[in-house]
């Protein structure tokens, strides 16, 4: 089968809004960038949050359905590639250029607000269509933008989604289905989601803590991430990608850690690697009890104790249904940067829960003992969805 290169990156995310100040910001070792604490979205409640900084494109030129905030990452993660993206579109046609996108909260920021006036003006605002809050909008604006006339949808499976576009848009490049794809995720800060997890009871206030003994919940976080995805040599290679599904339950992971197990060997035989060739792990790491315990005991099957890993989680928040792209994102970033070398941190308190299988977790300013050739990136989701992404040195 033919490779599948990552020949360009967009991103925006809590530590910048673009590659360069991502990438500053990820290797920091003074102390954690990204994510603060903020009212934005629960005024009069400070909550750490992964809140991408500055203005946001308006996208007044498109139509009221098309526009939002979770379009506008999409945009802003869109400028910085969108010359290569139209010379693709130049080379292969319109109809040969793909779009998968994953998502979870699309537009319910701007439902949440329309709801909040209804009932006082006792209409909606006329900056509000209920097709913003539609799953598909994200691959809809950028089809529309670029005017694309090929496949374009979208993956909403909580946590996993992104991770999953990019394996779907590997499928489509060696089916000869598409030549070039733009895949990746956006989600955006809203009520919904924040209210969601604190219901749950998985939301911390504070920057979370994964695998820490006193780790106490998630931070959300919003962004976007766009690959430019051909089967032309680039400067990464989407090796190997694994998907399964538990089954198990609607929010807890199932704690043997089956599934993701799965998804991990998956990726990695797709791939033709052993997981000793695996130079760094991004963990899921939400910081939650569950889902720490069982992901610490799949990295110790998997990988033993030895390989790097950590959660990037406290610098960019959960992201949600761009967590899969903005982490894949973060691995891009460490392969192609200083010589390989340098591995993304993990920010904690360093006190370790002695219930948990052992990992090696990267320390701030950790380098690696040569160059990074192939990293992996695991995205859990609700509902038991997992996805594993090996991605290698072009």
């Amino acid at each position: 089968m033919s490779p599948v290169f990552l020949n360009q990156l967009g991103l925006t995310c809590a530590l910048g809004r673009d590659v360069d100040a991502v990438a500053a910001a990820l290797f920091a070792a003074d102390a954690p960038r990204g994510v603060a604490l903020s009212e934005s979205v629960t005024p009069g409640r400070a909550l750490a949050l992964g809140r991408v900084p500055g203005e946001l494109p308006e996208l007044a030129e498109q139509p009221v359905a098309l526009r939002g905030r979770n379009n506008a990452l999409v945009a802003l993660a869109l400028a910085p590639i969108r010359a290569a993206v139209e010379q693709a579109i130049a080379r292969y046609g319109a109809d040969r250029v793909a779009v998968v996108m994953g998502t979870s909260t699309s537009g319910v920021g701007e439902s949440e607000a329309a709801h909040r006036s209804f009932p006082r003006d006792g209409h909606w605002p006329e900056g509000f269509h209920y097709a913003q809050q539609e799953m598909g909008t994200p691959a809809r604006y950028l089809a529309a933008e670029l005017g694309l006339r090929g496949t374009a949808h979208v993956i909403s499976t909580a946590c996993s989604s992104s991770a999953k576009a990019l394996a779907s848009g590997a499928r489509l490049l060696r089916a000869g289905l598409a030549d070039a794809v733009i895949a990746g995720g956006a989600d955006s800060l809203c009520e919904f989601t924040v209210a969601g997890f604190s219901a749950l009871g998985s939301v911390s206030a504070q920057r979370c803590n994964p695998f820490s003994r006193h780790r106490n919940g998630i931070n959300i976080g919003e962004g976007a991430a766009l690959f430019l995805m051909t089967r032309e040599p680039g400067p990464v290679r989407l090796a190997g990608w694994g998907e399964s599904s538990d089954a198990h339950h609607m929010s807890a992971p199932e704690p043997e850690g089956h599934g993701p197990e799965r998804a991990i060997r998956e990726a990695l035989q797709r791939a033709g690697l052993r997981p000793a060739d695996i130079g760094y792990v991004n963990l899921h790491g939400t910081a939650t009890p569950q889902n720490d315990a069982m992901e610490a005991g799949v990295m110790a099957r998997v990988f033993g104790t030895g390989t790097p890993c950590s959660s990037t989680k406290p610098l960019t928040g959960h992201t949600l249904g761009a967590a899969g792209a903005i982490e894949a994102a973060l691995c891009w970033i460490a392969l192609t940067r200083h010589g390989g070398r340098a591995l993304p941190p993990h920010w904690w308190d360093g006190a370790a829960d002695e219930a948990l299988a052992p990992v090696s977790l990267v320390a701030p300013g950790q380098r690696a003992d040569a160059p990074l050739r192939h990293v992996l990136s695991q995205s859990f989701a609700f509902g038991g969805s997992n996805a594993a992404l090996v991605l290698g040195a072009g």
